[in-house]
């Protein structure tokens, strides 16, 4: 069998979804404390984390998000930077037991950032995945391959409806049509809510969304601005339209730049 049809054991599982905002005038301290310490401490070290990278929304960026009131960002100028991190399939307790653990560590030992809130922090499981060429990336390295852009949609079913209706009709309608475009992602990947525990951390903020949530991640293999009102910014009405759910937030992202305080000042 050649390597490329082999069926590896790695899968992604579970994935930490992180969003925060730096308290104004801390922007630089707050990149520099999560590059060089709770990039890998409050993740990466811990067992069967296998991949993570980082996102930041710009003023640019923000101006193109929706613009609905949703439980995503209350405050729509917030929710600056993202944190995205995989784990292996099959470990999600074990993962969960461990950084709930180690960040009220942290926390013990002062190497926590009080300068920041939580906008957005909760885990999901990926429920499927799917790349514009079958041969192309797979969501496994989707954060190592440093997309560009990634556009983060959330939405919440309607009553009655169930996640397998609803996946089954947005591949088979919007992401198919969506791949043929050249504003249309690379990648996605789709998950649903895992409850936080009930001894994580303090300044986790409990969010609002539930078992009929869904929160897709859209890689982008170029910049998000581009092609946005001919493809991401009309989302929101397909989602509604279809009958099946309702949209909540869609919002475009760009890699940060490891090792700089690139876009510190563009929040």
């Amino acid at each position: 069998m050649a390597l490329s049809e082999k069926d590896y054991p790695v899968k992604v599982g579970t994935f930490l979804f992180t969003m925060v905002e730096p308290h104004e005038g801390y922007e630089v301290a707050y990149n520099r404390w999560y590059e060089h310490d709770h990039f890998y401490s409050g993740c990466l070290m811990g067992p069967n984390v296998f991949a993570g990278d980082r996102f930041v929304a710009t003023r640019r960026l923000k101006k193109l998000r929706s613009k609905a009131t949703n439980d995503m960002t209350p405050d729509p100028k917030t929710g600056s930077y993202l944190a995205v991190y995989w784990w292996q399939k099959g470990t999600t307790e074990e993962c969960n037991r461990w950084n709930v653990d180690n960040v009220n560590m942290l926390h013990q030992q002062g190497r926590m950032f009080a300068e920041r809130d939580h906008i957005h922090t909760l885990l999901y499981d990926m429920r499927w995945s799917e790349q514009r060429d079958p041969k192309g990336c797979t969501i496994e390295l989707g954060l190592d391959h440093g997309y560009p852009g990634v556009v983060v949609v959330a939405g919440d079913l309607n009553e009655g409806v169930t996640h397998d209706e609803w996946d089954a009709w947005f591949r088979k309608n919007w992401l198919q049509n969506a791949f043929t475009k050249k504003w249309g992602p690379d990648l996605v990947g789709s998950g649903t809510v895992i409850p936080l525990s009930d001894d994580a951390p303090a300044d986790v903020v409990r969010p609002a969304a539930g078992p009929r949530r869904f929160l897709q991640l859209h890689f982008l293999d170029h910049d998000a601005e581009k092609g946005w009102e001919k493809g991401y910014a009309k989302i929101a009405k397909a989602i509604n339209e279809s009958g099946l759910a309702t949209h909540v937030w869609t919002s475009p992202f760009q890699q940060t730049n490891f090792g700089t305080d690139d876009f510190t000042d563009k929040i």
